[in-house]
């Protein structure tokens, strides 16, 4: 594999590395308990543990087992000295390994204590794979000073990580917690290092009262105040990255021994029927392409050029060269109101600007969406990679020339005693529910029936909560909720006189009809234990009916086309079999460093695909660095391969796709999201690391795919 790109990049990073600041750590870690033959566990503070210092080959540990009867179980180490002051530093880091034979949920929480000696924490959750070691990095993120106050805002963390709500004070870190979520098999964790790490390179010009940071972003949408490997300089960086990158598609235009659609050629030929469909072979499931080869689809989400326009309204003053409106790039601005969650929220419309799309113009010229949407197509192949994924530019995709997947969603009445972070669950018994998916899949009939359509996913990341949740729902809605007439309807069937239901459940209903009318509360909800098996199987009714109607959707408009599910994020086992009745592949979206020992629950048999998941990392210019933290680039490279490569060992998944093309806005979208997560960045310039890694799998992934099926080995720390 020629890596020409890639060796110009490091010499370009070299470059800035000998000119300019880098976002890089040059402050040695703090040890804030030191694990070695002379720790005294009783110095610890145990919650439901048993303690020990083991002496290793490499070192000692402190081991941790947890009892049953605590929801927490851990330990509180308490700082003393200079260790409470981390005012310097990014993170507090601790190495951990999961002893045991099943997963573990580990946190790691900070507390400081203000002036007035109240608490402020901040935790940061992550769960381990049986075997597997791992870095868990709990983010130092600051108060925000006063001055600053009401001026960072519409981001979901700003250029030095301040908090208005949920920031600690840095020089007086008071306790960290180390602990595991309750569970009912005994967890044993290995603890090797509690340490400060990472500059926290709060810049003076932010901390000084009189200074004025703003703008804060040039002319490319980057951040002002600092300079990172890659970072475009001028106009002619930007073309002359475009050249560089050309000369490194040719030389990498393909991995070797795929077909047209990204399969298998040099596996074994099965049937072919001219779509997408799924066959298990060989002890694992896999997608088999419309030519009959083997196909795992390795994606990547929002192939498009919006990722990184952002909200201005409010916030001119952040930028140092927004072009005239009636400028040639004038039709870049635009106007939006979409804001389910921060500052934008409940505030109407606002004015946005793109500047994914102002570098496209910049780079390409007048013609630059038609040559954007090639290069997407070719930078795809040659990174190893053979779908375009979810969100992605219909007029991308429909160039057929990469496999792809549809996004449709559902509308209609939400059922009322539902809530979620992304909103109400929908109500599958209401008539509207089925037209609107109907009427979505219509809108892509054609694109759906396409040989390159590899799969249809309706909705994405809804509430399922727990197995008793919309059940509950159902009964906290009105009179007129589908949910609610569909569940008493079934309880009337079941009990037939409501005295039947009141000994059950031991409610005081006096009729059926005062069962629908009255909006049940927590003081009038049926006790868990009385009525479980009741709220449980409508849970599993209304699962059954949402899948089953989304499915009659989707094949009545596509017959032949894979439906994918819902992209679950928030899942329990009822939601999950309701799915694997009607779906030809189950989707999930796991923002997990593993997902090598990912199963479905005992007796579902059926193929998975992993909608979205991401790394990212502060050392190039962005805030936040979305859902899975790493270190650096390199560090989420690394993430980025270790995830692929247990995916494609754990016979269950058919793909996984990486959300997302390009980095959000450093200002953020309309939510405030402002994630380093993309494989390029805002003036559309691949990341080398990210690059490297996505090949190393796209050349290996059928061999390792194909491999016999075994059990997974540790992953190494991000």
């Amino acid at each position: 594999m020629t890596v020409s790109f890639l060796c110009r990049c490091a010499a370009v990073c070299l470059c800035v590395a000998l000119n300019f600041p880098l976002v890089t750590s040059c402050l040695a870690d703090r040890p804030l308990l030191r694990i070695d033959s002379a720790l005294d566990p009783s110095v610890l503070k145990p919650h439901a543990v048993e303690l020990s210092v083991e002496h290793q080959p490499d070192g000692s540990v402190l081991r941790m087992s947890a009892g049953h009867d605590y929801r927490w179980p851990g330990i509180t180490i308490t700082l003393e000295g200079d260790n409470r002051n981390l005012s310097k530093y990014g993170f507090v880091a601790v190495d951990v390994h999961n002893v045991g034979p099943k997963s573990v949920g580990f946190a790691v929480r900070v507390d400081s204590l203000d002036a007035d000696l109240e608490s402020d924490s901040l935790t940061e959750n992550q769960t381990l794979a049986a075997g597997e070691t791992r870095t868990v990095r709990a983010a130092l993120r600051r108060k925000m000073p006063d001055h600053l106050k009401g001026r960072l805002m519409g981001m979901r963390s700003n250029p030095e990580g301040f908090s208005e709500d949920q920031g600690l004070d840095t020089d007086a870190i008071d306790k960290i917690l180390l602990f595991v979520t309750k569970k009912d098999h005994e967890q044993t964790v290995e603890i090797s290092s509690v340490r400060a790490e990472g500059d926290s390179k709060v810049a003076t010009i932010w901390l000084d009262s009189n200074a004025d940071p703003f703008p804060m972003i040039d002319l490319f949408g980057q951040y002002a105040h600092a300079d990172w490997p890659g970072k475009t300089h001028s106009l002619a960086e930007l073309k002359q990255n475009l050249i560089l990158e050309e000369q490194d598609i040719d030389a990498n235009p393909s991995p070797e021994h795929w077909d047209l659609y990204g399969g298998y050629v040099a596996g074994p030929e099965l049937k072919a029927t001219g779509h997408f469909r799924v066959q298990k072979y060989e002890g694992k499931w896999w997608l088999v392409d419309p030519e009959g080869r083997l196909f795992w689809s390795n994606g990547i989400d929002c192939v498009d050029t919006n990722s990184a326009q952002t909200p201005i309204t409010d916030r001119e003053f952040y930028f140092s060269d927004l072009p005239q409106r009636d400028s040639p790039m004038g039709g870049l601005y635009g106007r939006g109101n979409w804001a389910p969650h921060g500052y934008y929220k409940d505030r109407g419309r606002y004015e946005t600007f793109n500047f994914t799309a102002a570098n496209l113009v910049r780079k390409y010229g007048e013609d630059w969406r038609t040559l954007s949407r090639d290069l997407a197509h070719r930078r795809l192949r040659s990174w190893g990679l053979n779908t375009i994924a979810n969100w992605s530019d219909e007029n991308v995709y429909r160039m057929e020339r990469t496999p792809y997947v549809v996004t449709c969603n559902s509308a209609g009445r939400r059922i009322e005693g539902s809530s979620g972070y992304w909103g109400k669950f929908p109500d599958p018994f209401d008539s509207e529910f089925a037209e609107s998916v109907r009427r979505s899949m219509e809108y892509y009939r054609n694109a759906a029936n396409s040989p390159w359509c590899i799969g249809v996913f309706v909705d994405n990341e809804l509430a399922w909560g727990d197995e008793l949740s919309l059940a509950k729902a159902a009964l906290q809605s009105p009179s007129d909720q589908p949910a609610k007439q569909a569940f008493v309807d079934a309880l009337k069937l079941k009990y037939a006189r409501i005295e039947n239901l009141n000994e059950t459940w031991g409610t005081p209903f006096a009729s059926w009809a005062a069962l629908l009318e009255e909006p049940l509360n927590e003081q009038t909800m049926p006790d868990d234990a009385k009525a479980g098996d009741d709220l449980r199987a409508f849970y599993s009714q209304i699962g059954e009916q949402y899948f089953r109607v989304c499915r009659q959707a989707v094949k009545s408009a596509a017959p032949n086309t894979l439906y994918l599910g819902c992209r679950f994020a928030w899942v329990n086992d009822l939601a999950v079999r309701a799915s694997a009745k009607h779906c030809d592949v189950i989707g999930f979206n796991r923002y997990e460093y593993s997902v090598a020992d990912y199963q479905l629950p005992e007796g579902v048999d059926r193929p998975a695909i992993i909608g979205e998941f991401h790394f990212g990392a502060l050392d190039r210019g962005l805030f936040h660095t979305g859902l899975k933290p790493t270190k650096n680039q390199q560090a989420r490279a690394d993430a980025y391969r270790d995830y692929l490569r247990g995916a494609l060992q754990n016979p269950i998944w058919v793909g996984a796709h990486w959300f997302q093309y390009g980095d959000q806005a450093a200002t953020g979208r309309g939510d405030g999201e402002n994630y380093q997560i993309g494989f390029v960045d805002v003036c559309d310039t691949p990341y080398p690391e990210t690059i490297q890694a996505a090949r190393q799998i796209g050349d290996s992934m059928y061999q390792l795919r194909l491999e016999p099926v075994k059990m997974s080995s540790p992953i190494p720390a991000p």
